[in-house]
């Protein structure tokens, strides 16, 4: 092998908790004759957060293994991962010079604080004389690498697909071999040798994660795909009924790199290939992944910003009672069952289903009047797998301000989703015990009922569970009314 380009380097890992098919990893190892591996709980991200948050939970157990994943793959138990706690800004360049290594390798991030981390980063290193070398690892496709043919990016999604589906290849989806250049891997010097930190030890509290059995680390996230593999075929058919075991839950998996994303993609891509069907949709997922990122990295804007400008002109409801109507929306009390289980479940667990989060967003959107932002928001702090570009990509397409929305004056009737998804109630009465005794035609609208069907029900409307807070079709008419500014905006642009 010829000569290597650097004596040593540092690995710094980030959203690529994994140790299989790493690409900044496979590259450290390739050029480098000695490799450190450093992980750093950031302060600047966990400081904004609860004490108690299952991301931060999830992150650290990650690490342990992650820890023992580098020491069993190295065959050295004084390998392994060095872990700080601090402003990752200042960590990285500091562990850098301490180390004497002459390159620091990372995975891309193109969220914005990740950004303007890596540019204080990358001046900090290279005013040492340490270079940043930065790689795909997130994505299949990033960046500029799937464009229209005029060379601009895609705003829709369908021929982004198409594109994605036609340029994807086992180039795109060959695996890093990462082990085969493990002897790189160096022992940690005696004063870094420190186990990752405990939970109590970084300032945060431990969160419902086991009992929900939320399995953590590369391990967890094969045994959850291996679990789907065996159901993938059927996903077209189960994905939408949240009652259903149809999802691969491997979203948090994905979020912060305990699995690859290119292994994910060329197992769906394989079957789709002999005719999988679910297979086919489950991979259209990853594409639509790959789609909100590249909107994000082309779009930064959309950050606070809607992706279509005319939206940012809309009135939304505010004041006490958008506010008390939003209290009610996040805790689970607007009168609408489907909608009130979906909150019940996103607060209880960190999850929730993708159908659900169509009709929670929308209805805050258009049931309630409150600003996409606010929702937003609200699942950022919320989800175990949020996604910065996902979310914001979703909760515009429910606003029908983002890139390939739904057109503003399509409103989900909350009663007909819950009908059609949760036919016999089996989510609803999962998580709303009180409405069990319902019978299935009312649990979707228990204000309906009659005194007597309440009482055999053993409910008490109004106090074991609220009467809505709106009426749908007088709120879909105000919703019309609101969004009328963005149809005359486009008649006055258009000319």
């Amino acid at each position: 092998m010829p000569d290597k380009k650097f004596d040593a380097g540092l690995m710094w890992f980030r959203r690529d908790l994994r140790t299989d098919d790493n690409a900044a990893l496979y590259h450290a190892l390739r050029q480098c004759r000695r490799v450190h591996c450093a992980f750093v709980f950031d302060t600047a991200i966990l400081d904004g957060l609860p004490r108690a948050d299952r991301r931060v939970e999830f992150i650290q157990a990650s690490a342990v293994a992650l820890d023992r994943a580098l020491q069993s793959m190295a065959g050295n138990p004084a390998a392994g991962l060095i872990v700080r706690h601090g402003p990752a800004r200042d960590e990285i360049v500091a562990l850098a010079r301490s180390l004497g290594v002459q390159a620091v390798f990372a995975g891309h991030d193109d969220e914005p604080y990740a950004l303007e981390r890596d540019a204080q980063v990358l001046g900090g290193l290279a005013n040492a004389g340490i270079v940043l070398q930065t790689y795909k690892d997130h994505t299949v496709f990033e960046r500029d690498e799937v464009m229209t043919q005029g060379g601009t990016p895609y705003s829709v999604f369908t021929p982004y697909k198409n594109a994605w589906l036609k340029k994807v290849d086992d180039f795109y989806l060959r695996a890093y071999p990462v082990e085969r250049h493990a002897a790189a891997l160096a022992g940690r010097p005696e004063a870094h040798r420190q186990p990752v930190p405990s939970l109590g030890e970084l300032g945060f509290e431990k969160t419902n994660l086991s009992e929900l059995q939320i399995p953590t680390g590369s391990d967890g996230a094969w045994a959850l795909f291996e679990e789907f593999f065996d159901r993938i075929d059927d996903y077209g058919d189960t994905r939408n009924f949240p009652a259903t075991k149809g999802p691969s839950y491997l979203g948090v998996h994905l979020r912060f790199g305990t699995v690859s994303v290119r292994k994910l993609a060329a197992t769906a891509h394989r079957l789709a290939q002999h005719g999988s069907r679910g297979a086919q949709v489950w991979l259209g997922e990853l594409v639509w992944r790959d789609f909100f990122m590249q909107v994000l990295h082309h779009h930064p804007r959309v950050v606070g910003h809607s992706f279509r400008p005319e939206y940012d002109a809309i009135k939304w409801a505010h004041g006490k009672h958008a506010d008390a109507l939003f209290e009610a929306w996040c805790e689970g009390r607007t009168g609408y069952p489907i909608v009130d289980a979906a909150m019940l479940q996103i607060n209880r667990t960190g999850y929730m289903h993708n159908r659900l989060r169509m009709i929670a967003a929308t209805f805050l959107i258009k049931d309630l009047g409150i600003d996409w932002r606010r929702g937003e928001a609200y699942f950022a702090l919320h989800l175990n797998d949020y996604e910065l570009a996902s979310n914001n990509g979703n909760w515009q397409w429910a606003s029908g301000s983002g890139c390939d929305a739904q057109p503003y004056f399509r409103i989900f009737n909350p009663i007909g989703q819950s009908r059609k998804f949760d036919a016999q109630g089996r989510f609803i009465r999962r998580y709303l015990p009180q409405l069990a005794k319902l019978p299935d035609d009312l649990i979707h609208t228990p204000w309906q009922a009659t005194p007597i069907e309440l009482e055999a029900a053993g409910l008490d409307l109004g106090r074991d569970y609220p009467k809505p807070v709106v009426e749908h079709d007088a709120a879909r008419e105000e919703t019309l009314a609101r969004y009328a500014v963005v149809k005359s905006r486009k008649v006055a642009v258009g000319g």
